[in-house]
């Protein structure tokens, strides 16, 4: 069989709503050592393809990483797939906390030189030895404790729209920039009880043992991110102390985890947080606009965008060409602070 897609997007949009069943949009991950990522990814592939999941996971020497759309009658083949290899034999899937069944269209397996892309290239690093997990109540308690110090491992984009009471932002767009800058930020203060959390736990439970491998002591992180802590609380009945949504990297690009609105339209400064794309094929600028703003600038980031959007496609598709592409074409990333106007 083929093991990648040949079909248009535009072909598996439409095929995705026209499903009558339901999905469920899952993710998982797991450290450990693959020899042969490439067989392990077309095999995989062949699998999971034959179960209709789409989404998107990622393989390397160091481990898998998945966010994938399963269809509920699958579900358990689903499961059992997964458990039938050694290593992801009972492995903890995290099930979406607000799911439209769409999240994602097609299925993309890529190997990988790292799951998470750390920067690290020093060969003593061990994943192994790395911080302690703490389910959604020992989360909730520790965090009582004045001595302790709750760190978010997302990006900017994310933390914006929501984020742990009393969490301290790692300023950065990537995680290899974020580690040293976590170490920095907190090594006057290595006698604390420090926190690392992010969406699914992925990037947390590296970056907590980074900091062991930093010489802190007193490091945890937060079993399976937010979507775990989200799932875990509501069942006990425990208070959740994230504000606001939990962005997510599908179609949705967020997850009301509270109704607490903590950002702004980037545009007018209104309360929001909805994270949209421009629809200007040359931007696509991740931002956050308001629906009076994206009725007023047609989805847009920007006048200028507006208008070249408002062109025929030949036209824009004309603009693009070339090496000069001006700003309205700049896919680098929204200062902070700065409204697009």
């Amino acid at each position: 069989m083929v093991l990648h897609n040949r079909v248009s997007a535009a072909e598996l949009r439409e095929r995705l709503a026209k499903e009558t069943f339901k999905r469920v949009t899952v993710s998982f991950y797991q450290y450990a050592k693959i020899a042969d990522p490439q067989a392990f990814r077309d095999s995989l592939y062949s699998s999971l393809f034959a179960l209709d999941v789409f989404g998107r996971i990622y393989v390397a020497h160091e481990g898998i990483n998945a966010q994938i759309s399963v269809p509920e009658h699958h579900f358990e083949a689903f499961r059992e797939t997964l458990y039938a290899i050694s290593f992801l034999n009972g492995i903890r899937l995290n099930i979406a906390v607000d799911d439209d069944g769409k999240s994602f269209f097609v299925l993309k397996i890529k190997v990988r030189e790292k799951i998470v892309a750390d920067g690290i290239d020093d060969p003593s690093f061990d994943m192994d030895n790395r911080g302690q997990y703490l389910d959604a109540a020992a989360f909730n308690k520790l965090t009582d404790d004045p001595d302790t110090i709750i760190v978010d491992m997302r990006n900017h984009y994310e933390y914006e729209v929501g984020h742990f009471e009393g969490a301290i932002e790692v300023p950065s767009d990537t995680f290899r920039e974020q580690l040293p800058m976590a170490v920095d930020m907190l090594n006057e203060q290595k006698d604390k009880n420090i926190i690392m959390y992010c969406t699914g736990g992925i990037r947390c439970e590296k970056a907590s043992a980074y900091m062991l491998h930093k010489g802190f002591k007193n490091v945890f992180h937060l079993e399976g991110g937010i979507i775990e802590y989200t799932n875990k609380a509501r069942q006990q009945g425990l208070p959740i102390k994230f504000k606001g949504k939990n962005f997510v990297f599908d179609e949705r690009l967020g997850e009301r985890i509270s109704d607490d609105i903590i950002s702004y339209c980037h545009q007018c400064g209104a309360p929001c947080d909805t994270h949209t794309n421009c629809l200007n094929d040359g931007c696509h600028l991740l931002f956050i606009q308001c629906e009076s703003c994206a009725k007023k600038y047609d989805g847009c980031c920007s006048e200028a965008c507006q208008t070249t959007h408002a062109l025929p496609p030949e036209a824009q598709a004309e603009m693009r060409k070339g090496i000069d592409k001006g700003l309205m074409f700049n896919k680098s990333r929204r200062r902070r602070g700065l409204r697009i106007i």
